[in-house]
């Protein structure tokens, strides 16, 4: 009976590490495929070709704050009896689910699945006119869907692997913890600012806090203005007469977010510098640390002349939802839309 009662407990064993998950990842699911940002898509030919391809526009549509056009995913489309053990392994994966059982069009998602670290989404419709135009009507939702399933990837990376070295800086400067690329490997300080860089300058990061003054700080005027002063008394050019400024502000994105659940704004743009051809794009954080009535900025700014710029951008953004004000705890998931059901 000995031989009989290891092997039911080596059996046992198997079963509860294969079903236990370090880090969202069970120990014998598969490492998925694909580059951040790449999506595969799930979709017969009727829905993948027709006249709109409305997924298709979706997923193709250009990130903005951007010097040039960038889309904002690298597509990659199978049809559904292709869908196979190879295909199944992709990171980021949309089935198009269109079926006359189904009443209304609804999201859904799944976490690892097939490998990890995985999310697929699975959009069920009714009919092809149905399916369009509810992609058509939500197609933010899709995109930042899967922005931020690769941002709280980066994000996973970040706590393992960070500067610390930076992170202990703020800490003393700012009262504030953050996770930035171990690239910015050195840094500047300024009054109540602080910048970082990568040695090759591609990689840019600042911090800088000022008063909170009322809900017009939150506004796209109010804040170019203040961001425009600080840049300038900071970061000046190699001549006198040179210094950042944020480019044309008609091409200027803010919109309210949420991090760690609370208020947060973000900006995204150009910027340039005054009298000299340096540019690129910067994404921006202002948010409210009521402890010590100020407004905490965080900022990540590319300068990679001639080059695509949509991941670094991206790297760096993801960066800026780990800042944890004073009295926070540490830096949870960005939360997925609620629109979209886990199964």
């Amino acid at each position: 009976m000995k031989p009989l009662a290891f092997y039911s407990s080596l059996i046992s064993v198997i079963f509860v590490f294969a079903s236990c998950h370090k880090e969202g990842k069970s120990i014998v699911t598969p490492v998925s495929s694909g580059r951040p940002y790449e999506v595969l898509v799930v979709a017969d030919d009727q829905c993948w070709n027709s006249p709109d391809s409305a997924l298709f526009h979706v997923l193709d549509t250009d990130v903005p704050g951007l010097p040039q056009p960038e889309r904002s995913f690298r597509i990659s489309r199978v049809c559904p009896e292709s869908f196979n053990r190879s295909t199944r392994l992709f990171r980021n994966i949309i089935i198009a689910d269109i079926q006359d059982i189904y009443t209304q069009t609804k999201f859904k998602y799944t976490r690892d699945a097939y490998a990890s670290p995985q999310m697929i989404m699975t959009i069920q419709s009714p009919s092809q006119e149905e399916f369009a135009e509810y992609v058509s009507r939500h197609g933010q939702v899709i995109i930042d869907f899967f922005t931020r399933a690769e941002m709280n990837r980066e994000v996973k990376l970040l706590k393992k692997k960070h500067n610390e070295v930076l992170s202990a800086k703020v800490q003393s400067l700012f009262d504030c913890d953050i996770w930035m690329p171990v690239e910015l490997a050195s840094y500047k300080v300024g009054q109540q600012f602080l910048w970082a860089s990568s040695n090759l300058n591609d990689l840019n990061f600042v911090i800088y806090t000022y008063p909170y003054a009322s809900k017009e700080t939150f506004t796209k005027a109010y804040f170019i203005e203040k961001r425009d002063s600080v840049m300038k008394a900071n970061l000046p050019g190699a001549k006198e007469g040179m210094y950042m400024v944020t480019a044309d502000s008609m091409f200027v994105d803010a919109r309210n977010i949420a991090v760690q659940g609370d208020y947060a704004y973000e900006v995204r743009g150009l910027w340039e510098m005054e009298n000299d051809a340096m540019g690129g794009p910067f994404v921006s954080h202002a948010r409210v640390d009521r402890t010590n009535g100020r407004i905490v900025v965080v900022e990540g700014f590319v300068y990679n002349p001639g080059k695509l710029k949509r991941d670094q951008i991206r790297k760096l953004n993801a960066a800026l939802y780990t800042l944890k004000l004073p009295q926070e705890k540490e830096v949870g998931e960005l939360p997925v839309d609620s629109q979209i059901s886990e199964e």
